[in-house]
C-alpha cells in the first residue's frame, strides 16, 4: 500500500494496513499518527514527518527510514530487526524495550534519544550526532564507530569491547562502568580526564596525544 504526500496525522492507521504486504509512505505527515503494534514488516519511510509517531510494539522488522523524522517518536517494545535508519531525526526518540538486531543507524540526530533497556544483538551507528543520548548498558562490541558525537551521552554500562573510533567526541560522556577493553580510541576526543574517567579506560589504546594531556591534567610534563 502506497501513501504518497498524505497528510496522515493525528489518526489511527494500524486497522487499515493490509496484514503480510509491504507499505511505503513518501512525504507524508506521520504527526502523532497511531501505528501502535502495526505490521510494517518491510514498510519503507521517505521523508516523512514523524513528530510524535507512535511505532509501540509495531513490528518493522527489515523496515528504511530515508530522511525526515522529527522530536520524541516511540518505538517502544517495537520490533526492529535489519532495519535501517539514514539522515533521519530521531532526536529524543524512546526505543525502550524495543527489539534491536543489525540495526543501523546513518547520518542521524539522535540528540536526547533513549536507547536504553533495548534488547537484541544491538546497533551500528555512524555519522550520527548522539549528545545527550540514553544508551546505559547497550552493546557496540567490536563495532568501528566513525563520526560520532557522544557528547554528554549516559553511556553507562555500555560494551565498548574491541570497538575502534574513529573521528568521535566523549567529551562529557558518562562512564559509569562503561568497558573499554582492547577498545581503540587514539580517534577520539576524550575530553577532560577526570580520575574515573581514566579508569574506565582501563584496557583500551590511546595516543601519545592523549596520554600526555592526561598526564599535564595531573602537573605532569611529558617531554
Amino acid at each position: 500500500m502506497n501513501f504518497d504526500g498524505e497528510d496522515l496525522s493525528h489518526t489511527s492507521l494500524t486497522d487499515r494496513l493490509p496484514p503480510d504486504e509491504a507499505h511505503t509512505f513518501r512525504s507524508c505527515d506521520l504527526t502523532e499518527t497511531d501505528l501502535w503494534g502495526a505490521s510494517l514488516a518491510g514498510a519503507r519511510f521517505e521523508s516523512c514527518v514523524l513528530e510524535r509517531t507512535d511505532f509501540r510494539k509495531a513490528d518493522l522488522d527489515g523496515a528504511s527510514f530515508t530522511g525526515g523524522g522529527g522530536m520524541r517518536i516511540r518505538f517502544s517494545d517495537a520490533d526492529l530487526i535489519d532495519v535501517t535508519f539514514t539522515d533521519v531525526d530521531l532526536s529524543s526518540a524512546q526505543f525502550g524495550g524495543a527489539l534491536l538486531t543489525d540495526v543501523s543507524f546513518t547520518g542521524c540526530r539522535l540528540i536526547g534519544a533513549s536507547l536504553t533497556g533495548s534488547r537484541g544483538t544491538g546497533f551500528r551507528v555512524s555519522g550520527s550526532n548522539l549528545t545527550m543520548a540514553n544508551l546505559g548498558g547497550c552493546s557496540l562490541r567490536g563495532e568501528f564507530i566513525e563520526g560520532v558525537r557522544f557528547d554528554d551521552a549516559d553511556l553507562s554500562g555500555c560494551d565498548f569491547t574491541g570497538a575502534t573510533f574513529s573521528d568521535c567526541r566523549l567529551r562529557g560522556a558518562r562512564l559509569l562502568k562503561t568497558v573499554f577493553a582492547k577498545a581503540d580510541l587514539r580517534g577520539a576526543d576524550l575530553g577532560d580526564s577526570d580520575d574515573d574517567r581514566v579508569r574506565a579506560f582501563a584496557g583500551a589504546t590511546i595516543n601519545h596525544a592523549q596520554a600526555a594531556a592526561i598526564l599535564a591534567a595531573r602537573g605532569i610534563t611529558v617531554v
